[in-house]
Parts: structure tokens; sequence; C-alpha cells
């Protein structure tokens, strides 16, 4: 959703902050918002001018013709606001078809001025540029203004002038207000461009000799320009169309959507309604919003929204429940309805979004039950029988009534059999199984020889020139004007674009790393019989030039990647298409320096939330450049047996069944990319294929247009028949009325616009495209429909019979002899990816690691079966998390804090010790962090630190053979070997080691038993009675307790306890602790600027052989 409307005060803030002109601006932030929980001191204390000023008051919630509707009041005094309000505030009102609560009014101060003051002004973006709407008398009465109002068109970066403005606007404006007008107007529509507005109305605009009042405005902002614009915008509140409450569930799922790369949308019709819908797909979701309102069901009709662009199962969980939770909130007499749609998937794992769903369905089993809710699902796409088969097993182990259909039954055919209007199978055929690679799925035994031919008999680019089409300009007419960009004309001449965009030659240039995507193309390049890839090489700033492995059939190549776009064009001089994968914040500035290429004809943008200026910007220069775009926010497009964009076709089950690695005779075009592939799926179901499919899009200005590829069809030859899939919103599809009306277009249009329900709502209703909105009658998909039919293109009656009316066209041509059916060719087989056939669970193969206690695949990082967030929840500490990573399990809260003192007290001891002597000396000689870490690291070990293990193995040794502690030192004196643990440089009997002693309460407190520490003490009294220094040191004291803990605290067995003892558990603890301190010695030294260590000669004692002589 691009263009959002704002409220009146959030437009008019920004105006008066950002609006650069020498007109005088009066009023400038006198405003004041007053709901039914307002405090009215409060107010009256921000706002003292209330007391002091006539006032005028008015809803600020989006509803047009407020003076019409006698929804403003005028000329009062604060009492007079209070009792004007009295009766409107929270009060149901009618606007139009729209039931709605007054609940938020907007006062401001009174302007007392003629009618002859009153001015009309609007500014509206379209795709060739802005439109400046004026006219000399505004207000209530001001009417039709389309017809009244002098207009003048400002081209894509176009510049206006005051003077501009004067000769073409202000033709009937007094002259004493032509300069202040004038002025402005250019610094309103610097504005208007400089803060993404699509829309900016003000009537009236008041001009008096005080300056200008701007009274009533209503706007539109581009919400994609959001990352550009944040700064000036703030957070931005969009408020719902008047009519419809703003639900909590709509924030949240909004909320997920920001944070996604995957499209998330939610927009509550009717939180009664019996029929809920959870749609995969843009286009989708107003197919059967549309067949749902088709049917009778508008009113039942209780939400709209979509899941597209591969959401996670997470995701996927948060959106079905939200959806669950709202429709088991009431019950309903007749039960409800859950319809659990989509087209067929380019990309998207149908199975792994269809367990985020189950999820939910199984959360919200006894709701389910008890609302006596049933289930139709249908979809298609990669894994979409193991998530059908999922879905259906739930059904069967919740009782929960639900349906299962795949790619076989028509999209839409489950709404009929939800609403009773169509039976239900009772088995349902099975479609073939997605790993069904290596198979030719088609069904029919022929294909057109003559598109074939067509296709596969076109000329390489270097043998002969593409033809190219005359661009034509539209020149607005009646009481309008063009503004141009400076220095430009429209003389210039432009090199024309192609007709044919892609044949098997086609050499193209993929910008960003998308390997799945490209060895989708691959493998349907080599599907296709192609003798070369169609791609030469790819595109990823963010490293070096170097190669990416992929797969041509069953042998691997080498394709190369450029880290710069010049470089590849310059050794690539054969690539013609850009494919470009880059984000919606880089799509523009990557496609600019593309067109700076000649040798590119034909560009893809895939990203979605493009701006919608940038988007006109990249038309304006494709047009002067001879440049076909496809997209913004496209899947791409396929020709098939030629080659296809990015994810187009889905994957190669797909392309298969939908017999896409050949030519058919039926060209299409739609502005969805999960619909282009349900046509896909159609078109073959009922005619010889594809001949050549293009999604232009869902954004409100598309690269090209509908026109753009209707016209190239009719001048292709291979073409016989054409379909078109439009949509609600924009005007596109009347130029195709245009072209059949003045024989531009020939061949048989089969047509449909998506989105007839809209006019069936009683409020606005932006569906899942950005351009899927109807600014007025015109753009309505049933007047589209309508204009369409009479100009002799074939309509049919709605979505469920397009494939009907698709068949009976194409079986007419066939009598005709139009179309000559050819036998089938099987295509090549082309090997599974490894990956894939694992997901589905084909092969088995023993893995090269095991682990058990961390898994990070899921949604959630889990360690040791325990979710992150129980983690955080049980405030479980640092002491917890090494439970569970280094035991694999849960230790109690006296062990975990024990082990947490551990680290504390080992964390450091001074910069004399040999581990942080030499992470000192290594972070002086200019090394890096972790360099400097392992060189303090290195040193650990028996004689440094390391004593841990080793003292724990000699106590627990001695104590386990019975040894007495007398005999245990006698034979450790005996054997020549040190006692681990015992003995301190600086610390004794008569000086003990703080950190001993606070170790030493803390276990006598809280352990439940601790002989082998009692036995170490013992130890220590008879080693200190021989010298005092020989005390159980820190490391001695750590080893014991930890063996105690280990033992006795119930969490380990007896074997369990000694082997982590022996396989050096222990030492972890003083490696984690004392790598703190290392760290903070290399920051010391960072910090403090230390240059490069050297010892000093006087601390070395040089001892060399005397010279000895021959």
């Amino acid at each position: 959703m691009s263009a959002k409307a704002i409220s009146e005060l959030t437009g008019k803030e920004f105006l008066y902050k950002f609006i650069c002109t020498k007109a005088a601006v009066q009023n400038k932030f006198k405003n004041a918002t007053v709901r039914p929980e307002t405090d009215w001191g409060l107010l009256v204390q921000q706002h003292p001018w209330l007391q002091t000023e006539r006032l005028v008051v008015k809803p600020d919630q989006l509803i047009k013709r407020r003076g019409k509707l006698g929804l403003i009041g005028v000329n009062l005094n604060l009492a007079e606001v209070k009792e004007w309000l009295k009766p409107r505030m929270e009060q149901e009102t009618m606007v139009g078809r729209a039931k709605g609560n007054l609940k938020n009014f907007l006062i401001e101060p009174f302007v007392p001025h003629k009618q002859e003051d009153e001015f009309y002004l609007c500014i509206y973006a379209a795709r060739e540029g802005d439109f400046v709407l004026f006219h000399h008398e505004g207000g209530v009465d001001v009417g039709d203004v389309d017809s009244k109002a002098c207009k003048l068109l400002v081209e894509v970066d176009g510049k206006l002038s005051e003077q501009d403005v004067c000769d073409h606007l202000l033709l009937h404006v007094p002259a004493n207000r032509k300069s202040i007008l004038a002025s402005f107007i250019v610094g309103l529509f610097r504005l208007f461009e400089d803060l993404f507005f699509t829309y900016l109305e003000i009537n009236p605009l008041v001009v008096t000799d005080a300056g200008v009042f701007v009274l009533d405005m209503a706007a539109k902002i581009d919400s994609t320009a959001d990352y550009i614009c944040k700064g000036k915008w703030g957070d931005v509140d969009f408020p719902p169309p008047f009519g419809r409450e703003a639900y909590p569930e709509e924030a949240y799922i909004a909320d997920l959507d920001a944070k996604s790369g995957a499209s998330l949308k939610l927009t509550i019709l009717n939180p009664k309604g019996r029929i809920w819908t959870m749609v995969a797909g843009g286009g989708a979701s107003v197919v059967y919003s549309d067949t749902i309102c088709d049917l009778g069901g508008v009113n039942e009709l209780a939400n709209y929204g979509e899941y597209s662009g591969a959401p996670s199962e997470q995701q996927t969980y948060d959106y079905a429940k939200t959806i669950l939770s709202l429709m088991t909130r009431q019950q309903h007499p007749e039960g409800k309805i859950l319809i659990i749609g989509g087209s067929i998937a380019n990309f998207t794992n149908v199975a792994a979004t269809f367990k985020g769903i189950v999820r939910a369905i199984n959360d919200y089993q006894t709701p389910l039950q008890n609302h006596n809710v049933s289930i139709f699902v249908r979809r298609g796409g990669p894994n979409y029988q193991e998530g059908l088969r999922v879905m259906g097993e739930v059904g069967k182990t919740t009782g929960i009534p639900i349906y299962v259909f795949g790619t076989e039954t028509h999209m839409t055919a489950i709404v009929g059999m939800a609403l009773g209007q169509r039976s239900i199978p009772d088995q349902p055929p099975m479609a073939a199984h997605t790993a069904n690679f290596l198979l030719n799925a088609s069904g029919s035994p022929s294909t057109p020889a003559t598109s074939r031919t067509a296709s596969f008999s076109e000329s390489k680019p270097e043998d002969a020139c593409r033809t190219t089409m005359p661009m034509k300009c539209n020149v607005p007419c009646g009481n309008s004007f063009n503004v141009f960009k400076e220095g430009k004309t429209k003389q210039e001449k432009k090199r024309g674009k192609a007709t044919t965009l892609f044949s098997r030659h086609t050499k193209s240039i993929i910008w960003g790393m998308q390997t799945r995507a490209v060895q989708g193309m691959l493998d349907f390049d080599y599907v296709c019989s192609r003798d070369e890839p169609s791609i030469s090489a790819m595109i990823y700033p963010f490293t070096g030039d170097h190669k990416q492995k992929f797969y041509w059939g069953h042998k691997e190549i080498l394709i190369p990647v450029y880290k710069n776009m010049a470089d590849a064009l310059k050794k690539h001089p054969e690539v013609d298409v850009l494919i470009n994968f880059a984000s919606l914040r880089s799509a523009y500035d990557s496609t600019v320096e593309t067109m700076s290429f000649p040798q590119i004809r034909t560009i893809a943008i895939i990203a979605e939330g493009i701006p919608e200026a940038l988007t006109r910007r990249l038309i304006k220069m494709a047009d002067e450049g001879g440049v076909t775009i496809i997209g913004p926010a496209t899947v791409g497009g396929i020709k098939p047996g030629c080659y296809k964009i990015g994810n187009t076709g889905g994957m190669l089950d797909n392309i298969l069944a939908s017999k896409l690695y050949r030519p058919g005779s039926v060209a299409y075009v739609s502005r969805s990319g999960g619909m282009s592939n349900e046509l896909n799926n159609i078109i073959t179901r009922t005619t010889d294929g594809v001949y050549e499919g293009v999604a232009i899009g869902g954004d409100r200005y598309p690269g090209s247009t509908f026109m753009d590829h209707v016209l190239r069809y009719q001048d292709t030859p291979g073409v016989k028949m054409i379909v078109v899939l439009g949509e609600i919103g924009g005007c596109e599809e009347y130029k195709i009325c245009t072209g059949i009306k003045e024989g531009q277009i020939t061949k048989p249009v089969v047509v449909w616009c998506i989105g007839t329900c809209a006019t069936m709502f009683a409020s606005e209703v932006q569906f899942g495209h950005a351009g899927a909105c109807a600014n007025e009658n015109s753009e309505t998909a049933v007047a589209k429909n309508q204009a369409l039919s009479e100009v002799g293109a074939i309509v049919p009656n709605n979505f469920d019979e397009l494939g009907e009316v698709i068949k009976t066209v194409y079986d007419d041509l066939v009598v005709k002899g139009v179309i000559v059916p050819a036998q089938e060719v099987p295509p090549p087989t082309v090997p599974m990816d490894y990956s894939w056939a694992r997901e589905l669970g084909l092969i088995r193969k023993p893995a090269s690691f095991m682990t058990s206690i961390c898994d990070e695949r899921g949604q959630e990082l889990i360690y040791a079966g325990m979710p992150i967030t129980e983690i955080f929840k049980e405030d479980m500490g640092l002491g917890g998390v090494l439970g569970l990573l280094w035991f694999q399990r849960r230790l109690p809260k006296p062990a975990c804090h024990f082990i947490e003192m551990c680290l504390m007290v080992t964390a450091d001891h001074g910069p004399a010790v040999s581990g942080a002597h030499n992470a000192i000396v290594c972070a002086r000689a200019g090394k890096d962090l972790i360099s400097s870490l392992t060189s303090g690291l290195l040193t650990i070990g028996d004689r440094f630190g390391g004593a841990l293990d080793a003292a724990a193995k000699q106590f627990s040794k001695a104590f386990d053979s019975s040894l007495i502690a007398m005999d245990f030192v006698n034979k450790m004196k005996k054997e020549g070997n040190l006692i681990m643990g015992i003995g301190h440089r600086v610390k004794s009997i008569n000086n003990p080691d703080m950190r001993v002693e606070i170790l030493k309460d803390f276990v006598k407190q809280h352990f439940q038993a601790t002989p082998l520490l009692d036995y170490a003490l013992e130890v220590e009294k008879i080693t200190t009675s021989k010298k005092p220094n020989l005390i159980l040191n820190v490391d001695g004291f750590i080893g014991v307790a930890m063996v105690d803990l280990l033992r006795n605290c119930g969490a380990f067995t007896r074997e369990e306890a000694d082997e982590y003892v022996e396989i050096g558990a222990l030492n972890g603890i003083f490696v984690l602790g004392r790598s703190m301190g290392f760290i903070g010695h290399y920051l010391d030294q960072k910090r403090l600027k230390q240059g490069l260590y050297r010892h000093p000669w006087d601390d070395i004692s040089y001892v060399l052989p005397e010279h000895m002589t021959m």
C-alpha cells in the first residue's frame, strides 16, 4: 500500500513546518484536537487562543464534503464549540454508504473573508507528472473542478515557476492577488515533491490582505518513502477511512509487515462476519474477495488481507493466530467459514508456510470447534502437496472439517463450495508430486507448430536488429498545459523500444546474490533445450570479483560475479537484459546506473516498495532511452521455450506441468506475479499453452503498461490470442479500449479486471497491490470491465468463468485454422537439487556433525531444549545458560550462582601473570583483539590457570581411594609430584586469598554436601604447617568445589559427574572467566595508546658460552 491518506492536522503541520514561500501563511500551528477523553482545561492551557478568538470546529476523520454534510461549525466561541460538539461527539453518522462514529475533531481560528477571497487548489501525481489544478472560485460550492479548473501538468523532473503559474492557472485572478498566489503555489508544489505527497487539495484557500489561510485540506503521502522522509515526517499516523475502526490487530499485522521481508496485510471489514479469508498473494486476495461478493457474501465478508513473499513459519503462525483469534470471538448461528486460498506460488515453500497455519489451528482447536468453523483450502506451488497433506491431517486429528484442494481445482472453486453453491468432491484428484522433476508432466499430445517455429527461429541479437515500436506521447487536451524539464522538448528523438524482449539467445545479468533464482533460470534454460545459459554474469557489490558455482543440467558450471556494473557489461557485450533483485532502497540507484549503458534494452525490477516519485523518474529515463522496464513489485515474466525472469513460473515441476518449456499460442499480461502463475495453469489446461507472459507489477506506476505488452503481442506472429488480467485502480485498461476501437488491436483479447468487490464495500479498501485502489469511478474494476466489453473485448461474467471463456475463444481459433496444434516434444530431464530433495524427504544422508546443545533452525533459538525467551523469562542468568550449554540440563539456583561467582573471581589477576602479560604484549604490537586474547589463552595449562581439572582429578582420586590427607601428601612428595591447586606466590595462611574466602562461605552455606572440599582443606592444614603459602588456591578450590557440585547437587549421576571432570569441563570455567580479563587488558592498552613493547636489557641475564678458539 503506497499512497495513504493522512489527517488534515498532519497535512497542515507538514505544510506549516516545511513550505518555503514569500507568501505570508497565517494561523500556523493554530489547531487543537478534541476527542471524547479530552481535558478541556488542559487543552486551553496548551492553546490559549481558544479563549480569545472566534473558532471553526470540524471532524478530522477523512470525511469528504463536510460543509455539504453540515459537519462544520463556523464562527463560534469556545462555549459554543462545546455545545456544537455535544450532539455530535461519538454519535453514529452516515457519510455516503459508510456508517461510523465521529470522535476526532479539529478546532482552528475562524477567518473572516469574502467569497471572492476563496480559491480552489489541488496537486496530484500521475504517471506522466504532477497535475496542478486551480480554480478562482473555491469553497463548498466549487462543483466539478475537473471540468472547470485550469490544469497544468509539470512533467517528471520538470520545474514549476511563478511565471508558469500566472500564465496558465491564474487567468481569472485579480492582479493584486496573483503574486502572492503564484509564490504560494510554487512553494506548495516544492513541498509536494520534497515530502512525497501523492495528493494535496486545499479548498478553500483564502487569500486576504493579511496573507494566505489554509482552511480545509486533504492529502495523501507515499508511505513507501518513509526511509527517505522519516526525518521530516516523524511517526505518521495513517487513520482508517471513515466507517472503519482502527483495530489493534491491524496495527499488529502492520508492525509484523514492517519488520518482515514478506508482505502481511489485514483489514477488518466486519468483525461479526461469517466468512474469513487467509489468502496468499496480493492479486489472489482480491480475486477471492471478488468471488465471495459475487456469490452474495459481501455482508458476511469479515476481512480482507494477504500474506505473500515467502513469510517464515513463525510469521505465518502469527498472522494465522490473529485471524483465528478474531473469528472465534463471536458466535454465528450458521457457523463460520475460513478460506485458506491462493494462486500457484512462484517461490514460496507452501509446506513451510502451512506449518505455521497448522500450529495456529492446533492452538485454536477448541474455539474453532465451538464456533462450528469449516475450513476450505486451495493452494499450489513449491512443495504444495506436502502442505496440503499436512493440512488434511490436522483436520482428521482435530475433528475440524477441512477440505483440501490443489492445482487440479480452479482457484476460486472453493468459495462456491464454502457458500454451498457448488458441490464438494468426495476425493479430489491428486496432482503429480512436487518431486516429479524428471518426468514429462504433459497430458496433451500436441503443441502449436506455428508458435514454436516463431519462437525457436528468432534471430540472435548480433544477427539482426530488434524490431522497435515508435514511442507515443499522450498530450493533455482541453484547458491544460505542460511544463517540461529544462532543456528537453517533446520533439527530441528517442530510441524505440523492442517488440521482442526475449529470445532463445537472450543473455542477461542478475543484480544481487539470488542463487536460487539463478539456478531456477538455468534449469528452465536446460529444459527448454537452449544452447547456452541465459545468464552471463551476476553483480554483487558487497564482495570482490569471483565465480559462483551452478548446475547446467547434470554438470557444474561457473558464473562470474562482479563487484560493479561497468566491469560486468564491458566483459559481456552480449547482455541486453538486467534482472534487478536489489532491495527497495537500492533498486532505484542500481537501475539508473544500468540505463547509462546503451546495450541494456530490458530491465526487470523485482523489489516492492520503491517510492512512486522515483519510479516515475525511472519510467521517464527508460522512455527516453528505449528501455523496457518490467516492474517494480513483480515476479517478472516468462517466454516458454526461450527465457524466464527469476522465479517466474515457479519450480521445475510447475514448469513441466504448465508446459512452459515450449511455446503455445496465448500471450498474457497481468499485474500480479502470483496470478500470472495461475494464468499459466489456466491457459495450459484450456489451450495449447503460453507463448509469453508478463507480470507488470502491482505498483501504481508500473514501468511498462498493459498496452505496451498488448501491442507487442499484436505485432508478434506467434501470438494468436491475448489474455489480460487487469485490476482496480489506474486507467491503463482504457488504452486497450482505445486500441481495439482504433483497430490497433485485432487479435482476440480476453480480459477481466479484478477488484469488482470494491464498489460493494461501504468504505474504501486498499488492496494488497499499491496501485489497487480506485480514486474515482472510472478506475473501478466494474467500470473497466464494462468499457472493455462495449468495445469488443471478450469479458467473462466473473473470474470463475475466465478459463471457460479462454477455452471457447481458443477452440474457435482452432476450428478456423488460425491455430494448428502440433505434436508434443518431451523436454530433457533435469535432476533435482540435493537440498530440495532433502526438503521433500526423498533422500537421507549421514550427518557430518551432531549436536545436542543448541538448535538455531526454528523461529527461536533453543539451548538444550529450552527456548531463549523462556531463559529470559525465568531469569536463568549466565550460570543457567552455561548449565544448559555445557551440561545439557538446568542446574539448581545455587549451582548457577556459584558458577557466576567463579567467573567473577577468575576474571583477572593483574597484568603480571603470564596470560595477561602475553595479551598486553600482543596488543601493544598492534594486533587485533582476537589475536591478543588467543595469545593469552595459549599460556593456560597446569602451571598457569589450568590447575582446576588437575586439582579435581588428584583430590578426587585420593579421596575415592580412601587415602587420608597425610598419606596423600606423603605419597605426592614421595613420587616427586606437585599437588595441583596448592600454593600461591603471594597469599598465605596469614594473608588469605579473599577470593577463596568468599567462595568458601557461599559453598558451605548453599551446597548440600562438600566432602571433597573438606578433604582438600585437611590437606591444606598439613601443607601450610610446612610452609604458610602452601594454601588451597583459587584454582584448587574451584576444582574440588565443582566436583562436590556435580556429585551432590542432584542433577548428575556419579558417572556423569566424573565424565565432565575427565573431559576438561572445569578448566573451561577458568578460560571463560579469564577471557574477560584478557579482553580488559587489551582494551586498556588500546585506550592508553601504548606503543610497541620491548623488554629492557637490564632485566635480561645474558649467559653466553665463553669464546672458544680452535
